[in-house]
């Protein structure tokens, strides 16, 4: 998320009653999770295990819980016993709950010759282009982005919110939700069927690419990057920030993990698991999903088990 403006961090320390190791002169364009972190940016982490990847990450500012770490050239810290509890304060301040208390926000915004059928629901400062038809029953969570000639089917939830928790085994609710700051943008001429579940960013945003086609029961999560002209269908579910490449191929019930990218041209068969990166132009199945042609030959040796032991045991 990037704030209005940049914030003075003598200001954020202020606020979130941090103490100050390194640069207090600098200021902050936004804040990040650590996979979407860039300069200017603000990270918070709170376990010893990802210390130098936050250390050595691309945010220039870094909530943390131990001040005795070295200070990277560059860089700022902010001390403070609960830095998850810090990145709730810094968010609640600059993108605060706004319940709606209508059907369409008063905010949102929808271009000509948009058709927006009953029962839909628009949130805040949400933006909607020309030529696009929103089906009944529609969920179109605060600042969302829709460009133009898209169509959402009914039953289908954009910009939900991002399935991320900071655990912590030494307090009474060990799961605690990150709130999310992000959003999610449709790019043009991207068709959505019914009842998919499309998560919001937590600190930035999930894009669908221009083209892109997705097919009923189909459920994204948090940053996720679809790149253009992909067709996914139905059941498909992608784990937080994975990135699908132009022109992916993903059939029915694929499960693909998190953090991970398929390449451009990739296929992957029905009910596969995507655990690994990919490489594009290349047709995948099974679970791991490995290259079809040595999937298929694997088959073929497993069915043959019964007989190569049968010959074992008369030899």
């Amino acid at each position: 998320m990037k704030f209005p403006s940049p914030v003075s961090l003598q200001w954020i320390a202020t606020l979130i009653n941090a103490e100050l190791l390194g640069n207090s002169n600098a200021e902050a364009t936004g804040i990040n999770e650590i996979h979407k972190v860039q300069k200017g940016d603000l990270v918070f982490v709170d376990h010893p295990k990802y210390y130098t990847t936050c250390l050595n990450s691309a945010a220039s500012f870094i909530i943390i819980n131990n001040k005795d770490v070295v200070v990277p050239d560059g860089k700022t810290l902010l001390y403070t016993t609960e830095p998850f509890e810090a990145y709730l304060k810094i968010v609640n301040h600059f993108r605060p709950f706004n319940p709606s208390k209508q059907m369409i926000s008063d905010s949102a915004v929808i271009g000509e010759s948009t058709v927006i059928m009953p029962n839909t629901f628009i949130g805040n400062h949400v933006s909607i282009g020309n030529n696009c038809v929103i089906h009944p029953n529609v969920v179109i969570h605060d600042h969302s982005v829709i460009g133009n000639n898209v169509i959402i089917q009914s039953g289908t939830i954009i910009g939900s919110d991002a399935f991320y928790y900071n655990g912590k085994k030494d307090r009474d609710v060990m799961y605690k939700r990150m709130q999310s700051c992000g959003n999610v943008v449709i790019e043009d001429n991207v068709e959505i069927g019914a009842n998919c579940t499309i998560d919001r960013g937590v600190t930035s945003e999930t894009r669908i690419g221009k083209g892109t086609i997705i097919d009923n029961l189909v459920q994204l999560g948090h940053e996720v990057v679809i790149g253009k002209n992909c067709l996914l269908a139905s059941q498909v579910g992608i784990a937080g920030a994975t990135t699908l490449e132009d022109g992916v191929i993903i059939w029915g019930q694929v499960g693909i993990t998190k953090t991970i990218t398929l390449g451009a041209g990739a296929v992957v068969m029905a009910q596969s698991g995507v655990t690994n990166t990919i490489k594009g132009n290349k047709v995948y199945m099974g679970t791991p999903a490995i290259e079809a042609g040595d999937k298929r030959r694997e088959y073929v040796w497993v069915k043959r088990i019964p007989e190569l032991w049968k010959k074992v045991m008369e030899s």
